[in-house]
């Protein structure tokens, strides 16, 4: 027992002694990441959503969850997400009836039920209209240009009654979506004939206004980052007449060669230039960037909602993100904000940020 114990002593030393001579193992440093501050905004500043799937999504079964998993109603989950500001196309005479107009008034419904306002889009075609496809109603396809204007204003009319009549009045409405060569092919493509174009603009800026003056008109352009584009359209609008309250842009760095700063960077340049040059306000009707990364797209919301609200004398006026719901490759749609669970990503953070 004495021997053990000699032993265990004799351990005890060595290692006492080895301790001293290494010296106290220092206790790691815990690596912290630093809490994400999301931008501070004007209160007039509009923290957007383009949701317009939602209908058809929930019609397929699909839900939406808060980031708890529970399921929420999608509008509301936007106004909890600081969404203040809802946009949504709006189809003549769609195939499957999506972004009709009964669609178009039922979804405008529930985003003023949920406390926000509407930013209704008109495409003026039957399906998606962007830069490669402008295709004309196929009701309206025979007409000439005075019919074809007449058919314009008498539809958007129409919609905006409707609207109305239901108890919303959009706060901005775009005429035409993302019009960089014109709109109402093959009468209204700018290329051939920049006049109609313009005329077609004008059409659609009346027709709003005589249902209600303050409805705020926007003319879109794709490429924000494009100054030449840019000058190439409101250059040739003005010259031949036509009236807009807003320039509207689309950006999506993930498109470009460009990085993603730079981009930023370029479309802040441009919309400086824009608002020197025609003395008009600047909104971002669309963003979009890939669902995962997450960071990397709450990473650039969080710049470009910061530059756009950096604009001076408040003439950049909000930032849009087009289908942040989209998720499971919805459309084969991958530039949504949602995890595969249905729940927002960390990049709907970057529109959680309080005002001043």
């Amino acid at each position: 027992m004495k021997k053990v114990l000699w032993v265990l002593s004799t351990v005890s030393l060595f290692f006492i002694l080895s301790c001293s001579k290494k010296g106290n193992t220092p206790t790691p440093t815990p690596v912290t990441t630093p809490a994400y501050t999301p931008p501070v905004v004007a209160s007039t500043f509009a923290k957007g959503a383009d949701i317009s799937w939602v209908t058809q999504m929930e019609s397929s079964g699909i839900k939406f969850y808060d980031k708890n998993g529970n399921q929420q109603d999608l509008f509301a989950l936007m106004k909890s997400l600081g969404i203040n500001s809802i946009r949504l196309r709006a189809w003549v005479n769609p195939t499957a009836g999506w972004n009709n107009t009964a669609d178009v008034v039922a979804k405008a419904i529930r985003a003023k039920s949920a406390g926000m306002k509407v930013l209704l889009d008109f495409h003026y075609s039957d399906t998606f209209a962007d830069p490669g496809d402008q295709n004309t109603p196929a009701a309206w396809a025979s007409l000439d240009l005075p019919h074809l204007i007449t058919a314009m204003k008498n539809y958007t009319v129409g919609v905006l009654d409707t609207l109305q009549l239901n108890g919303v009045t959009p706060t901005w409405v775009q005429v035409g979506n993302e019009t960089d060569n014109g709109m109402l092919f093959p009468l209204g493509n700018a290329s051939n004939s920049m006049a109609n174009f313009a005329a077609l603009v004008e059409a659609g800026y009346t027709a709003v206004k005589s249902v209600n003056s303050n409805i705020k008109v926007i003319v879109h352009v794709a490429n924000g980052y494009d100054n030449s584009l840019f000058e190439y359209v409101f250059d040739g609008l003005k010259a031949n007449g036509a009236q807009w309250d807003i320039i509207g842009m689309s950006l999506y760095p993930s498109y470009e060669t460009s990085s993603v700063s730079v981009t930023d960077s370029e479309c802040l340049a441009n919309i400086n230039t824009l608002i020197a040059r025609y003395s008009t306000p600047v909104m971002l009707v669309e963003v979009g960037m890939p669902e995962s990364p997450a960071s990397a797209s709450q990473s650039f919301l969080t710049d470009i909602i910061t530059k756009v609200n950096s604009v001076a004398n408040g003439n950049g006026l909000g930032v849009f993100y087009w289908e942040p719901e989209a998720y499971n490759n919805w459309q084969s749609y991958g530039l949504g904000a949602f995890d595969p669970t249905g729940k927002p990503t960390i990049a709907m953070d970057a529109f959680s940020g309080t005002t001043n």
